[in-house]
């Protein structure tokens, strides 16, 4: 019997995040719906290849095996396809093992309006559209980027870093620094410095993920030996002194983290080149996400008007 959803960490994917569609796509875009249903029907038992998401989604459900007298975690797939359709998309999660057994399939229809009564702290899609409108309904979402990024099936780890300003936190010291300049953004900040910032999209996300790492730090203080499996990281384009209010807001929420890197505008992909998270949230593409691609699956987080625009 399944565990209650409510008690659960629940993570949503589209299909187009979780394994690579590129083919059936490109029937649909060219040859329209009929064609579609045709082709996936037709190829209905050949796997369908790994996606974005996939390595994450993986790692996630093993925090299951890790913690398997609370089973803490889901996910759960939310498709634009119809269940006839879908059934490539449940085929190939039976064969890679994946314990997603809850599904809604929407039939071309925004499947995003189902977020909460599924419970989810995160959607994850390619489609860039249903990403926004979620967002702007302040459901949690992000939409999955291109990545040339190995997965190495062998790491036993679950690494997972964040952007701060717009992803776990608002946006509202970012639009100080957009509207006003850095100078203003550094003196808000050190006035505000004992302030904790309003969580952002993800912040439920992050939260539930430090509820994790509690439990991990109980098991390793009375487990020798213990070898932690889910690490987070925040990696910001923040400096000195704008670093002390991310520290006291972490403390407010009685959130820690593994790591964290302040970089003061320096490419991300340096960090991240050595983190090698198997993913990490940011809600600027240019610069910060392009400079992630090579290392990391990374997710897109356009949140406000902000996002439209180019961090320091």
């Amino acid at each position: 019997m399944p565990y209650p959803i409510e008690e659960k960490l629940v993570i949503a994917v589209a299909s187009s995040a979780l394994f690579a569609l590129d083919e059936a796509d490109a029937v649909f875009r060219n040859e329209g719906i009929r064609a579609y249903r045709a082709y996936q029907r037709a190829h209905e038992e050949d796997v369908l290849s790994p996606g974005i998401a996939f390595p994450f989604v993986r790692r996630f459900l093993e925090l299951n095996t890790v913690f398997p007298e609370r089973q803490p975690v889901e996910v759960v797939l939310l498709s634009r396809n119809d269940s006839d359709t879908g059934m490539r998309v449940f085929n190939s999660i039976e064969h890679y093992g994946l314990g997603i057994i809850r599904a809604a399939f929407t039939r071309g229809n925004s499947p995003f309006r189902y977020i909460p009564a599924y419970n989810v702290s995160l959607f994850l899609s390619a489609n860039e559209s249903d990403v926004t409108e979620a967002l702007e309904k302040s459901y949690p979402a992000g939409c999955v980027l291109p990545s040339a990024a190995d997965d190495d099936a062998a790491d036993a780890e679950l690494r997972v870093a964040f952007d701060f300003d717009g992803v776990i936190a608002d946006g509202s010291a970012e639009k100080i620094y957009q509207t006003e300049g850095i100078k203003a953004f550094y003196d808000s900040e050190t006035a505000n410095a004992e302030t904790a910032i309003t969580p952002g999209p993800l912040g439920d996300l992050f939260r539930k993920l430090g509820n994790l790492r509690a439990l991990e730090d109980e098991r390793e203080e009375h487990t020798p030996g213990y070898r932690r499996f889910l690490k987070t990281a925040i990696v910001t384009a923040r400096s000195a002194p704008a670093h002390r209010r991310v520290i006291n807001t972490l403390r407010s929420w009685n959130i820690t983290v593994d790591e964290t890197h302040f970089l003061g505008g320096m490419d991300k992909g340096r960090i991240l080149e050595t983190l090698r998270p198997h993913i990490f949230f940011d809600d600027q593409q240019h610069p910060h996400l392009d400079a992630a691609q090579r290392f990391t699956p990374s997710v897109h987080i356009p949140f406000g008007s902000a996002a439209k625009r180019e961090k320091r």
